[in-house]
């Protein structure tokens, strides 16, 4: 019977993958990719020779079909995205739900996922937490803002570079200048950095220093 079996890469340090992980990408018939140059060096990495096959947001509508019938001709076949677990805030979604529909077996690792230790080393209540991904860039992200503002649980979001200062001023604009906000950045990587204070001093911070890398933007709840 075919199997879908997702697979986390890390998130930046390269020796945060499983043992189980690292198994199935040698076992598998062969392997869907988000970028096929991104696996591919980590696959060098692990000293792995597999097939890739491309499965992005470029081509997911497009592919999709014709993704799905290689799969059940299949025994065991991967997904993974470029870093992370596939599916979260990725095409890899699609997939998963075209599979199931069609009878494939779909099973997750578990394994990296940038929101998990950016949640956890906040400081911020993680018991509860709602997990937003990326906010639309232009239509709909001011009532979505508005809306995350009277949410009491922890806000998780993913965010751009080139954005952060911007989002950082929304949310101070939206929700409160003393609002508690911790940005993580680099997870797992060299120069990991965990900014943490009211959203009017970190926003200062990053308008004096450009940030770079990959962001997590954690948002205190609203209190009572």
């Amino acid at each position: 019977m075919a199997e879908l079996i997702l697979v986390p890469t890390p998130i930046g340090n390269l020796e945060d993958i499983t043992l189980r992980s690292i198994r199935m990408l040698k076992e598998a018939d062969f392997v869907f990719a988000e970028d096929t140059r991104v696996t591919r060096r980590l696959l060098n990495h692990l000293e792995i020779e597999q097939q890739l096959l491309a499965f992005h947001a470029h081509n997911e509508h497009k592919i999709l079909a014709s993704a799905v019938e290689k799969i059940k001709t299949a025994r065991q076949v991967v997904l993974v995205s470029d870093a992370g677990t596939p599916g979260v805030s990725d095409p890899g979604f699609l997939l998963v739900r075209a599979c199931l529909e069609a009878g494939i077996q779909v099973t997750c690792l578990p394994g990296p996922a940038a929101l998990i230790p950016a949640l956890v080393g906040s400081g911020f209540p993680c018991d509860r937490f709602c997990f937003e991904g990326f906010l639309p860039h232009k239509k709909g992200r001011q009532s979505r803002l508005k809306a995350l503002a009277e949410e009491e649980r922890t806000v998780v979001l993913y965010e751009s570079p080139h954005r952060l200062v911007k989002c950082l001023a929304q949310i101070e604009e939206f929700f409160d200048p003393e609002r508690e906000v911790c940005v993580c950045r680099e997870l797992s990587k060299m120069h990991e950095e965990y900014r943490r204070g009211p959203v009017s001093e970190v926003k200062k911070h990053y308008e004096e220093h450009a940030p770079k890398g990959e962001i997590v933007v954690v948002i205190q709840g609203k209190t009572k």
